[in-house]
C-alpha cells in the first residue's frame, strides 16, 4: 500500500494512477485517510465479490422465510422449462 498527501497526489497525478495499477494508494489530508485509488481490475473483482455475497445473502434471507416452499420441480413446470 503506497500513501499519499493530498497535495503529492496531485502533483504525482501519473505516478500515482500507475501505482493503483498494482496496489492500493490511499490519500491523506492532515493525517487522516480520506481517500483510496485502485486499480481497474482490482475494482471489478471488488464488485464481483460484492456481488457474490449479495447473492448468498439473498439466499441466506429466501432460506429463512417462513411458509410453504415450492418444490423445485413444480417451479420448473411453472415457468415451462419441463
Amino acid at each position: 500500500m503506497k500513501r499519499f498527501s493530498v497535495s503529492q497526489g496531485r502533483e504525482k497525478f501519473s505516478e500515482t494512477i500507475q501505482s493503483a495499477q498494482s496496489e492500493t494508494v490511499v490519500f491523506e489530508r492532515y493525517g487522516e485517510d480520506v481517500a483510496v485509488m485502485i486499480g481497474v481490475t482490482r475494482y471489478e473483482q471488488m464488485l464481483d465479490a460484492l456481488e457474490e455475497l449479495e447473492d448468498i445473502a439473498a439466499f441466506d434471507a429466501s432460506l429463512a422465510e417462513e411458509g410453504q416452499s415450492i418444490p423445485w420441480d413444480v417451479v420448473k413446470r411453472d415457468l415451462g422449462w419441463l
